[in-house]
């Protein structure tokens, strides 16, 4: 038999992808996002072709799924999508050890994010 479909949470002009365990703190993360953040598409893909972040190439994959599902899943128009939301969560947090001198040790954290950018249908204004 199988589950019933969830009601869809997004609008009818929205789609969404989520990139999970990305190996950065959210606060670095949070800046690339920040950046490509209520922008049309087509200028958020070349400000991240052109940053120097390492991080960019990861939310530039994202935002590419999100184009997809919206292009694929959705039938929205490529050329009227905006990135309506760029939002950061952490996720888990590797704790690890480094000897230091006098035997005692210092605590190096490792944080991972995930990502979710949320791209929306916007019909120009003439």
């Amino acid at each position: 038999m199988g589950k019933p479909s969830r009601a869809r949470v997004l609008k009818e002009n929205e789609a969404k992808a989520v990139a999970r365990m990305l190996r950065v703190s959210p606060q670095k993360l949070g800046l690339v996002a920040g950046l490509i953040r209520g922008k049309k598409v087509s200028a958020a893909l070349a400000d991240l072709e052109f940053s120097r972040k390492r991080i960019a190439k990861d939310v530039k994959k994202c935002l590419e799924s999100a184009i997809a599902n919206a292009e694929n899943n959705h039938q929205l128009d490529v050329d009227d999508l905006k990135v309506a939301e760029a939002h950061v969560g952490k996720a888990l947090v590797i704790k690890r050890y480094n000897p230091r001198a006098r035997g005692r040790v210092a605590r190096v954290t490792r944080p991972f994010s995930n990502l979710t950018i949320v791209v929306r249908e916007v019909e120009e204004k003439a």
